[in-house]
């Protein structure tokens, strides 16, 4: 990784590092890269929090931000979740899923989780950089030791479901990743976990869900479009967009 310098954050100074290119994972035929917070970091919540609202994320341990020459396309993406009504396919996908069973905990290991996500990544992602994910994998990718974070999971007469893993922070919730048995695709499990999300966030009293990136372009991240009213970070200021507003392109002029 090259190093870009130094960013500041609420008067700390924090190193960056710049990854190598590789393969985007949101659109074929372009070259990703990202922005990495120094991994010596003593990383905490608020750290996490402040960095949260200028558009980083957590994968694991290491907290990140795209950063693509020629493309802005990983849009920050926030529900204000107060504001929120359910649409009509959103209420019947709450109707198709009441007999599950909703129960936040803490996040760590279990076999039953591990298994879960196993059957989910082969069913995916098994031709893909994350197939057979051993336990090990599991647990780097979803669990942070600097973060709290929660597997709300989703069971039907005591067998699990689904985990949507989430992260407690200081002005809100946010989505890191759901996983569910791909037997229960049909009953949108993906959609039921983010109203679970949404009505955790209003019953801990935060006024945030963050919803991670939406690209405009890949079709399995447009989808945050479908929650109003929906912001987004544009130009370091969070903007709101309605069902009739244009929404950015993620476009811009090449770096040279």
């Amino acid at each position: 990784m090259t190093d870009p310098g130094a960013f500041p954050s609420r008067g700390l100074a924090l190193r960056l590092y710049r990854t190598h290119g590789h393969p985007c994972a949101y659109l074929p035929g372009r070259i990703a890269r990202s922005l990495v917070v120094d991994p010596e970091l003593g990383k905490d919540a608020q750290i996490y929090s402040s960095l949260q609202g200028m558009g980083f994320r957590r994968s694991g341990s290491e907290i990140y931000r795209p950063d693509c020459a020629g493309c802005d396309r990983c849009i920050a993406s926030r529900l204000p979740v107060a504001r929120f009504r359910p649409r009509r396919s959103q209420r019947r996908t709450l109707k198709a899923n009441a007999e599950l069973q909703v129960r936040p905990r803490l996040a760590q290991y279990s076999d039953e989780c591990f298994q879960l996500y196993f059957r989910y990544i082969q069913h995916r992602h098994g031709d893909g950089e994350m197939a057979n994910p051993s336990p090990e994998d599991f647990t780097r990718f979803l669990i942070s030791d600097w973060c709290e974070t929660l597997f709300i999971e989703l069971r039907r007469d005591g067998r699990l479901v689904g985990i949507a893993v989430t992260d407690v922070l200081p002005q809100g919730l946010s989505a890191v990743y759901t996983f569910f048995d791909p037997a229960w695709e049909r009953h949108s499990p993906g959609v039921f976990a983010i109203l679970t999300q949404i009505e955790q966030t209003r019953r801990i009293g935060l006024p945030w869900l963050y919803l991670g990136y939406w690209v405009p372009g890949c079709r399995k991240m447009e989808y945050k479009a479908e929650y109003q009213p929906l912001q987004l970070l544009v130009d370091g200021h969070w903007r709101e967009f309605g069902r009739e507003d244009p929404l950015p392109s993620g476009e811009r002029e090449s770096e040279g």
